[in-house]
């Protein structure tokens, strides 16, 4: 395969202590191949998993709007970190905030907007239902990436 060199590594984060183990070692991958960084959190839509499946209830501006604000707040708090890490290895980075998504295909596609040469993510994220869920959207990320993706568990 002669000298594998990942130039862009987008590196993904739920906020959650499993994602910060993707984070350091997708960041250590950056510092070691002298790489760029995109990280980058996705926020699902109001509903979660469930939002686009279900009429039942429809939430008002007002509702959105707060729920926009905190997610926003969530986002920015988790890549304030990674930025953080990155900046004390010398690892240049870029942040970037999907929302109202589910994480796979928002990853697959940021990661294939911005031209980067590999994924790195772990392989679930937050506890309770989303656990079981965010582990089906590592499987779909996986199965659908053009990028090639490093699951660290």
């Amino acid at each position: 395969m002669g000298n594998l060199v990942y130039e862009h590594i987008l590196i993904s984060s739920d906020g959650s202590d499993l994602a910060q183990v993707g984070v350091e070692h997708g960041l250590s991958l950056a510092k070691l191949h002298s790489s760029k960084v995109t990280a980058v959190t996705v926020t699902e839509p109001l509903g979660g998993q469930f939002a686009f499946a279900s009429d039942l209830w429809s939430p008002s501006q007002d509702e959105i709007a707060a729920y926009d604000r905190a997610q926003a707040a969530v986002a920015e708090r988790i890549l304030t970190r990674i930025r953080q890490s990155a900046e004390a290895l010398d690892v240049p980075i870029d942040t970037v905030h999907v929302s109202w998504r589910l994480p796979a295909s928002a990853l697959v596609e940021t990661a294939e907007q911005r031209g980067c040469s590999l994924i790195v993510m772990a392989s679930h994220g937050h506890t309770g239902v989303s656990q079981v869920m965010l582990g089906s959207q590592t499987a779909r990320a996986v199965a659908t990436s053009k990028v090639p993706i490093l699951v660290v568990r």
